[in-house]
């Protein structure tokens, strides 16, 4: 091992997620410390100043340690824009085709994208959601046989289709960004409420669910509507509103066409525990069985991943 400590970072549009690792083949990487700080979009190009500046305390302790990179920095709108790689991808592919270079003597490494095209569809492409989906293959060594179908929540959902320890294909839906829109920019949401009603929540869920022909623009509408005759109000609508989202987007996947769901005894879920959960019993309802794992312990065990590629050291599996 050459690196005894490493800086992992995922750099999203909006969020920064740092931490700072010892390497250990017995632990694999152990989070000393850690930070969040601001996304890509809202820096203004100042990539290595922000970023070196964030991380000077950690420097000064520990000398000019590598960092990891991955997410929205690799993109056109990040520090340096680093390629997709096309379906199927395996770890050792991915490490392989990081960017590398120096800022200030720190060895810097960017993760590349994902990219899937079906002949006569649109490409889709992923950054950042492929480290969770690989790390996930290191936590037990039954991931790495057969086919999975994981779904990764947030403001683009994916829903990866991996098998035999390769990421063959995904798709990826908007869900998370529409509902901000929703709820910051259209009719449908005149005051926002941090409350939460499971009760509305599956209301919306059952609405998407049930409304074979009608489309999802249409059953939007219904949280405008159902306002206006009382059956929704300040408190609820946002629940409602997020029920019909996810229904939709679980309903999709169901209907994708790229693959089964009853090829699958459960989905795997990696995202933020709420939002999961969320997604749990969208699921639920269309009588899907699901299994929520850690998002952070999926993105490090993606990370050491790549330490054990790029630095030499030899891969374990999670306990």
């Amino acid at each position: 091992m050459d690196h005894d400590f490493v800086i992992v970072a995922d750099w999203g549009t909006s969020c920064l997620r740092a931490f700072l690792c010892k390497l250990n083949i017995e632990e694999n990487l152990k989070v000393i410390d850690s930070f969040e700080g601001s996304g890509v979009k809202t820096i203004n190009g100042q990539f290595e100043e922000y970023l070196l500046a964030k991380i000077d305390h950690w420097r000064q302790a520990y000398g000019n340690i590598p960092l990891i990179l991955s997410g929205q920095i690799g993109s056109s709108i990040g520090w340096k824009e680093t390629r997709y790689l096309a379906c199927p991808i395996s770890p050792a592919t991915l490490a392989d085709s990081c960017l590398s270079f120096k800022a200030k003597e720190h060895p810097i490494y960017i993760v590349p994208g994902v990219s899937f095209e079906k002949s006569g569809t649109y490409p889709d492409v992923m950054r950042g959601e492929e480290l969770q989906v690989l790390g996930w293959l290191q936590l037990d060594a039954k991931h790495k046989i057969g086919k999975h179908l994981l779904c990764l929540p947030g403001t683009h959902t994916k829903w990866v289709y991996v098998e035999d320890g390769e990421i063959k294909h995904f798709k990826t839906a908007m869900t998370g960004e529409l509902f901000d829109m929703l709820t910051n920019h259209s009719i449908l949401i005149q005051q926002k409420s941090t409350h939460f009603s499971t009760e509305h929540f599956l209301e919306g869920i059952e609405c998407s669910k049930i409304n074979n022909f009608s489309s999802l623009l249409n059953d939007l509408f219904s949280v405008r509507s159902k306002q206006l005759f009382g059956e929704l109000n300040e408190d609820t609508s946002m629940s409602y509103l997020s029920g019909i989202l996810i229904g939709s987007d679980v309903k999709a996947a169901i209907n994708m066409g790229m693959c089964q769901m009853n090829e699958f005894d459960k989905v795997v879920i990696i995202g933020a525990t709420k939002l999961s959960q969320h997604f749990s019993q969208a699921l639920s309802k269309f009588s899907i069985e699901s299994q929520l794992y850690d998002v952070t312990q999926a993105s490090l065990a993606g990370y050491y991943l790549l330490c054990t590629n790029l630095f030499g050291a030899k891969a374990t599996t999670y306990p």
